[in-house]
């Protein structure tokens, strides 16, 4: 290893060539000299087009590239493993191809590590949103208020050794750096003496929404399955800092749908109407949450509308089918 190298960026990608390449021009842009770091990309395809836009970018690029295909794996885990187990340095800054990190973004992260205590640390994550934001807009802002999103993370070799690194059960680009920010809480705070994840707000990358296709949110509920993983590994944190409760609003929108459908078969009309107004009030307390910080265009709502009928069911479905799965009392 070069003894000028002080870090490694780990980006995986999947089928992203241009987010990519607006990713790898802006750590072109970073005030740490580039002989201090160099870059792994983790291609999760791999594909022919990032093949290529990485090697493009190497013969104009004044740090290292490396071009890793990840074909054991499947998922955004998967392919940050490969990519720091590439990577020479001893401090790794991960984040996606997506991003376009800020001109100071590594040199913000690298300085916290003069602490010998300091173990991995996340920085901030800027989403910027129009003045009235869609619901999967809204939602994709709460990166910015997220502890140790893989968008904006460094940890230290040997925590990432000790952990294992990223769980590859994971497949999906969900819970996968909730899980590896709480095994590092765990053994950080098990070590002699106790090593330390802190919050670097200097550290900026810019996350830009991407555009969503209609009823986005329904094709995100089967996320919730890797919930169940999360809280098998560690229910502890994940009753602090994900969810202290099930989510009892949408088990009681099923709840008075099942009694809405015994009553009609069984012809019990008082009961049945009981139950219908159940659902519809808790309904439309569920589309209220949605609409309230979000656009009032007609698709906008209409959208709203329409998917709120259906994800309270899709959710608890993935939950009991992540709590299957995985084998574990989940709700």
């Amino acid at each position: 290893m070069s003894e000028s190298l002080k870090l490694s960026v780990v980006i995986p990608t999947y089928k992203r060539p241009d987010m990519l390449r607006r990713c790898l021009d802006a750590l072109a842009r970073q005030s740490l000299a580039p002989e201090y770091f160099e870059v792994i990309v983790a291609d999760d395809g791999p594909d022919a087009a990032t093949h290529d836009e990485v090697f493009d970018f190497q013969k104009q690029s004044a740090f290292a590239v490396h071009y890793v295909p990840v074909v054991q794996t499947q998922g955004p885990a998967g392919a940050r493993n490969a990519g720091w187990k590439r990577a020479r340095a001893d401090i790794i800054a991960f984040t996606d191809d997506d991003t376009i990190p800020d001109g100071a973004w590594l040199e913000e992260g690298w300085k916290a590590f003069a602490d010998p205590s300091v173990a991995a640390l996340w920085g901030y994550i800027d989403v910027p949103l129009p003045a009235e934001p869609t619901d999967y807009e809204w939602d994709a802002a709460g990166l910015s208020r997220a502890e140790f999103a893989t968008a904006n993370c460094f940890c230290r070799r040997n925590i990432l050794e000790r952990t294992g690194g990223f769980d590859e059960r994971f497949t999906a680009a969900w819970r996968e750096d909730s899980d590896l920010y709480f095994s590092i809480l765990e053994c950080s705070k098990a070590s002699h003496p106790p090593q330390k994840v802190q919050h670097v707000p200097s550290a900026v990358v810019v996350h830009p929404v991407r555009p969503a296709s209609w009823g986005v949110s329904l094709r995100q509920q089967k996320k919730s399955l890797f919930n169940a993983l999360l809280y098998k590994k560690h229910p502890r944190l994940y009753g602090e800092k994900i969810q202290a409760h099930p989510p009892w609003l949408y088990y009681g929108i099923l709840l008075a749908l099942l009694v809405l459908g015994g009553s009609l078969v069984f012809s019990i009309k008082p009961l049945a109407w009981l139950a219908f107004f159940v659902w519809l009030a808790l309904t439309l307390r569920f589309l209220q949450k949605r609409l309230a910080h979000t656009s009032r265009q007609l698709k906008h709502i209409c959208e709203m509308i329409v998917t709120s009928l259906v994800i309270p069911l899709l959710s608890i479905y993935w939950r009991l089918r992540g709590a299957l799965h995985f084998r574990v009392l989940f709700l």
